[in-house]
């Protein structure tokens, strides 16, 4: 019976697949999954044990040790489980003696290469195991699926063939246990050795394994005691953080801002194990809220709004289907809680701060942080002076610590022009194409989209080789974004998660992260707008977003949306039955 007053606890769902420990049990034993002692010692042994044989014994290996060697490399970590290796075995002696020519014609040519005492050393060193061991394993790697194609190797293409040098590692020590001796023979050419295999192109190999019983025992690695090299102390190799910059290299710059703790990343997991609800239930929400509690914010039940309007000299060049005073009259209508957005955010439960960041007619009660020097028309000259943009990005840091104090921080924007200042900031910051960022935008035609792209690739042209966030900012971007990054560091800095709007309610996010990367953390994707390149900007920021609902409206609409759904799904989890 539970305690009165307290919610019943119910027994844990265990699955009857997979993982069927709980988070509490690895909470309560961090260490649990632990072998053990003798099998640590026996893993210490065999990895310290681990030779490049190069003398053999002519006596053949029973299939099942082959196959066990052969398991233990197929059971190796490999990039999106894609397997890309493939396991040649060689026992026909004429294919073993023409891969042996092979290899004595490559250690003679890279011998030539070499300082004498050194190709001296290197001719001395004994290859004659591909001739002496019964069993040969050619490792290849198939690398005919793009590297697109395959979790991991669009980042890192060579993974696959890391894939299979982890194959060739678990082989080496399986074959070490088992008493089997093993040589790994490189001096190739790897054409060479493809056509002797008759290999398709796009499958290559990383060399041959020699495989048999040992005619040598050697007490410590072959290279060693040829005097080749030694081993290097431990010390030598391991780093800490990043690589020692000498006194010419570029200093990082100083971080004012940490991202959240591990223990409260893990313990937002935790706490969703806990539920009557199979993990990962709600999808990407359980995924957001989970990222909203590891920040800290568990009790939220609010946010607030932070809608920033201003005006742009870049409407002057035919980009714009609506005339400039709509941007006042949206500001005006939220200050009166009537604009969309303002009617969402009433909707969401949240608060609203309209600020006037540059309206060409200042808007009666927003809050004003206007823009106060010259504007430009981004293609001929800055969109803004550096001094304007530090002005609204201290301005919005402020607002965004009051903002942080009602929970979520939304963003929210409004700028007739600004679906072009958007697209020429994207396109700056994350080096894209005119036609990759320019979209069509509200109201707009063929000939407008055309004027766009020209005036974007005008402005590129300017920015030509500039990476300073700040800088791209003053040159291509607008007093609202400014404003809302501000906001972004801000909430940030307070401890607040930050939902993200459309293309230019989400580049606040993007110049934030870039002058401090910890406030990637805080960010929640609100949801994906029509513009063609808010897609690529939240890829950028790594983030998936809550909602695809094809949106136009800037205004925050989106972010509230968003919002809404955050905070119900925290009302959930507070309300939902917990297991023992």
């Amino acid at each position: 019976m539970s305690d009165a007053g307290e919610s019943p606890r119910y027994a844990r769902p265990v699955p009857t697949i997979g993982d069927a420990s709980s988070a509490a049990q690895r909470r309560e034993d961090p260490a649990g999954w632990a072998m053990g002692e003798t099998v640590t010692q026996a893993l210490a042994a065999v990895v310290a044990g681990r030779r490049d044989i190069r003398r053999f014994r002519p006596d053949a290996v029973p299939e099942h040790l082959v196959t066990a060697v052969l398991e233990a490399g197929h059971r190796a970590p490999s990039v999106g489980h894609s397997q890309p290796w493939r396991f040649l075995v060689v026992t026909d002696p004429t294919t073993r003696d023409r891969a042996a020519a092979l290899a004595d014609r490559a250690r003679v040519e890279q011998a030539a290469h070499l300082a004498s005492e050194r190709a001296a050393r290197m001719l001395d060193l004994k290859l004659e195991g591909l001739r002496e061991a019964p069993v040969g394993v050619v490792v290849a790697c198939d690398r005919r699926t793009p590297a697109v194609g395959v979790l991991g190797r669009a980042t890192f293409p060579d993974a696959d063939l890391w894939s299979c040098a982890a194959a060739i590692e678990n082989m080496w020590l399986t074959a070490r246990a088992h008493g089997l001796g093993m040589g790994w023979v490189t001096l190739f050419d790897p054409d060479e050795l493809a056509g002797l295999l008759g290999l398709p192109e796009d499958v290559v190999t990383l060399g041959w394994l020699c495989l048999g019983w040992p005619d040598e025992r050697p007490p410590s690695p072959g290279l060693e005691r040829a005097a080749w090299s030694r081993k290097a102390p431990l010390e030598e190799v391991v780093l800490r953080d990043r690589w020692p910059a000498d006194e010419s290299a570029p200093q990082q710059p100083v971080s004012h801002l940490r991202g959240p703790e591990p223990e409260r990343l893990v313990g937002a997991t935790d706490a969703a194990d806990e539920l009557l609800s199979p993990p990962d239930s709600l999808g990407v929400l359980d995924r957001t809220l989970n990222r909203v509690l590891a920040v800290g914010a568990q009790d939220i039940t609010g946010g607030t709004l932070v809608l920033a309007g201003a005006d742009h000299p870049v409407t002057e060049l035919g980009v714009s289907a609506f005339p400039g005073s709509t941007t006042a009259d949206v500001l005006s209508a939220t200050v009166a809680g009537t604009s969309l957005g303002a009617a969402t955010a009433k909707g969401a439960g949240l608060a609203v701060i309209a600020v006037d960041a540059g309206v060409a007619q200042p808007v009666p009660d927003a809050r004003a942080a206007r823009a106060r020097g010259e504007r430009g028309d981004l293609a001929t000259t800055d969109a803004m002076s550096p001094a304007d943009v530090e002005a609204l990005v201290a301005a919005g840091h402020g607002i965004g610590r009051e903002a942080s104090r009602g929970g979520l921080v939304c963003l929210g924007e409004v700028g007739v022009g600004n679906t072009t200042v958007a697209a020429a900031l994207a396109c700056a910051l994350l080096d894209l194409e005119p036609q990759d960022a320019v979209g069509l935008g509200s109201g707009s035609d063929a000939d407008m989209v055309a004027r766009k792209r020209e005036v974007v690739a005008a402005a590129l042209a300017r920015t030509k080789g500039e990476s300073d966030p700040l800088r791209l900012l003053a040159a291509v971007g607008g007093p609202e974004i400014a404003l809302l990054t501000g906001v972004v560091l801000g909430a940030a800095a307070a401890g607040a998660p930050v939902v993200l709007d459309g293309l230019a309610g989400s580049l606040p996010g993007v110049v934030a992260s870039r002058i401090e990367p910890a406030v990637q953390a805080y960010l929640l994707a609100g949801q994906v707008s029509r513009e063609r390149a808010h897609a690529l900007v939240l890829r950028e920021l790594g983030l998936e977003p809550l909602l695809d609902l094809r949106l136009r409206a800037g205004e925050g609409v989106g972010a509230c949306l968003a919002a809404s759904m955050v905070l119900q799904g925290l009302a959930v989890r507070r309300a939902a039955a917990r297991t023992r």
